[in-house]
């Protein structure tokens, strides 16, 4: 039996403390040991500690990533069934390349409830998270409401900057609620802030000629799509929903509703 690893000299820990090297200061009694008794050379020694502090950091900045992305839900690309979707395979080949978030472009989806919107958005904000980059999910509710929140202090402009710090902002769920005024307005903002600087994901129920129906101003809802999709890859949804088909196939083709 192995003796177990010698504490570190309290002058050490306290300097890897001082340092932040926490993975290190975790590590190092166990991989001195080894070192000693393996008789590594003094820089494979080394290396074993910064990849042991450079792995730790990463995945603590994955961990901080996938929170302030605040998905509702985890969803990724490998589950999304391109065969069962409308979505044309070289089109999701692309999205998955999350090339087009690397071209501050964005991704509008358009189609019915169930048909995979939310799922794609969720899986390509993911992807994205562990690419590194930094991603927001917002109902579209939920961002105006921050916004609105932006004008009892006049700090509108201050919220729109704060979230356009990552690199993707989801929006879903566009379109379920109507717009009044001031709320299209500020969505406006948002979206003409980003353009041809961020990546936006959008996602409607609502074909864009119809879009009218939850934004009130026939001139804003035009402006609003034209910064939207001058740079943007737009995919049209339809079929059954995927929900209701799973509903469906539990019940053994019959579904009660009560």
């Amino acid at each position: 039996m192995s003796a177990p690893p010698v504490p570190l000299a309290a002058d050490l820990e306290a300097g890897l403390r001082r340092l932040k090297l926490a993975r290190v200061r975790e590590v190092a009694p166990e991989m001195l040991q080894t070192a000693k008794t393996q008789r590594w050379p003094p820089d494979e020694l080394l290396r074993t500690l910064v990849e042991a502090e450079i792995a730790a950091r990463d995945a603590a900045n994955a961990r901080a990533r996938l929170r302030a992305a605040a998905f509702p839900a985890t969803r990724t690309l490998d589950e999304f069934k391109v065969a069962a979707s409308s979505v044309p395979q070289a089109t999701f080949d692309y999205l998955a390349s999350l090339e087009w978030i690397r071209a501050a472009e964005n991704v509008c989806l358009v189609g019915p409830a169930g048909t995979g919107k939310s799922h794609l958005l969720i899986a390509l904000g993911l992807a994205a998270v562990d690419e590194g980059r930094r991603v927001r999910y917002f109902s579209a509710a939920d961002l105006v409401e921050a916004l609105y929140r932006g004008l009892a202090d006049n700090s509108v402009g201050r919220v729109i900057e704060s979230i356009l710090r990552a690199d993707l902002v989801i929006v879903d769920e566009l379109g379920f609620a109507p717009l009044d005024a001031m709320g299209t307005q500020l969505l406006f903002r948002f979206v003409a802030a980003a353009y041809e600087r961020r990546s936006l994901g959008i996602a409607s129920h609502w074909p864009f000629e119809q879009w009218g129906r939850f934004i009130p101003e026939h001139t804003t809802a035009v402006s609003l799509l034209d910064r939207l999709l001058h740079h943007a890859t737009v995919v049209v949804t339809d079929g059954e929903s995927f929900r209701m088909r799973e509903a469906l196939a539990r019940g053994g083709g019959r579904l009660s509703v009560s």
